[in-house]
């Protein structure tokens, strides 16, 4: 009796396949949505832990390229651009777009020099980002580069406009080329319309364009520094049809100028080549200033563009240090003060300007000083800057061999 107790205790415990001794064949009158299910859903895996050494690693981005200090190029095949305006977008995606344009604007042609006038609240340092990934992406050399902040541009909401100078691929100045320093207009209400000074700047430019034998036809670029740009699109019917053939740029340099001031500078095709490479002059009709020349010649010639060197703080000894560190630039390139062409100065106050003024007499040629342009502007990349330079130079011409003497 014990014995089968003990029997029909252990066949109800026991799975209906334990009966026939075979588990994978199911017993009759067993459950096949019972089955189904054991075999569906199988019990979890747990999958073993990744060693540390099996881990994806960290991935690096590189670092945008840092553009040249300075870029040689040929005069004769030089061109000169300036970009279209927008308005939509940041400023980085503003000068992508500006960037874009003007590649497809120069086409086979290498861009060698930018300069990047930027208006609005926007990192100065973007720009230079936006320059090396573009240039990289597209596998273009860099140019050499100067950014400075200025107080307004023609458009509202416009945030950058490029200047651009590149290198084409066939001679389009046999003669070489004139840079016009900026002729200054100046008047003491800064409220004032700036549309008479205008037209003063804008003769005395083509005075000086005269002076070289240049019609209108052959200005290439021209850039017309404005205290107010509250009514461009009138001030830009003064220029654009003295002009037909230029590029030209309308740049607000400060958002509360001290003073009305207009100041055009430009760049003309020469028709004959100067006598020797680099040729300062101050035409009759035009004022001799201490400091610069009103126009400077430069032959078919290489010449050095630099990128912006900048300067902090605000006394004499700072400014020799970035005059000392361009110096060693232009040497790199084979160039020297005393072949500098032109200079652009960007000072963020009129008392930098004056100490300027001062200390660029120790640098260039006191008797025949660099055609320059120099006013007070907005801004500059380093929030400790206070002022910005840049200089085109000619080389020095490389003395040919002797041709080889027959031998008796």
């Amino acid at each position: 009796m014990g014995r089968g107790l003990i029997l029909i205790a252990l066949l109800s415990v026991c799975e209906p396949s334990c009966w026939w001794g075979n588990a994978s064949s199911p017993a009759p009158g067993a459950s096949l949505a019972g089955q189904r299910a054991r075999n569906e859903y199988p019990l979890p895996v747990v999958e073993p832990k990744k060693k540390k050494s099996e881990e994806e690693p960290t991935q690096v981005l590189e670092l945008p390229k840092e553009p040249p200090a300075s870029i040689v190029a040929d005069s004769r095949r030089l061109s000169f651009h300036v970009t279209r305006l927008y308005d939509q977008g940041l400023l980085s995606q503003q000068a992508r777009q500006a960037l874009r344009g003007l590649l497809a604007q120069v086409r086979e042609a290498t861009v060698v020099k930018l300069r990047a006038f930027v208006a609005g609240a926007g990192d100065l340092r973007r720009v230079q980002v936006v320059v090396s990934e573009t240039f990289s992406e597209r596998r273009k050399p860099l140019p050499v580069l100067s950014v400075v902040q200025v107080g307004a541009l023609p458009l509202a909401g416009a945030q950058v406009v490029l200047e651009a100078v590149a290198v084409e691929r066939r001679e389009v100045n046999p003669h070489g080329l004139a840079f016009i320093s900026g002729q200054a207009a100046v008047g003491a209400d800064p409220l004032a319309s700036p549309e008479p000074l205008l037209e003063k700047s804008l003769g005395d430019f083509e005075l000086a364009a005269k002076a070289v034998g240049a019609s209108q036809e052959d200005v290439l670029r021209v850039t017309c520094f404005i205290s107010s740009l509250a009514d461009w699109s009138s001030l830009h019917q003064h220029v654009a049809p003295r002009f037909p053939r230029a590029a030209i740029n309308l740049v607000q340099p400060q958002r509360a100028p001290a003073r009305a001031l207009v100041e055009c500078e430009g760049v003309v095709r020469l028709n004959k080549a100067p006598s020797s490479p680099l040729t300062l002059l101050n035409p009759p009709g035009l004022p001799r200033p201490e400091h610069y020349s009103q126009i400077a010649l430069v032959g078919p010639s290489r010449v050095v563009f630099t990128g912006a060197q900048l300067g902090f703080r605000t006394s004499e000894q700072d400014a020799r240090l970035a005059f000392q560190r361009l110096g060693r630039t232009l040497q790199e390139a084979g160039a020297s003060f005393e072949q500098v062409a032109v200079s652009h100065l960007y000072p963020l106050s009129g008392a930098v300007g004056e100490m300027l003024r001062r200390v660029r007499g120790d640098f260039y040629n006191r008797q025949a000083p660099p055609a320059s342009t120099m006013l007070p502007f907005e801004g500059l990349p380093s929030l400790d800057a206070s002022f910005g330079l840049d200089v085109v130079a000619v080389l020095p011409e490389v003395p040919r061999a002797p041709a080889p003497q027959p031998s008796n």
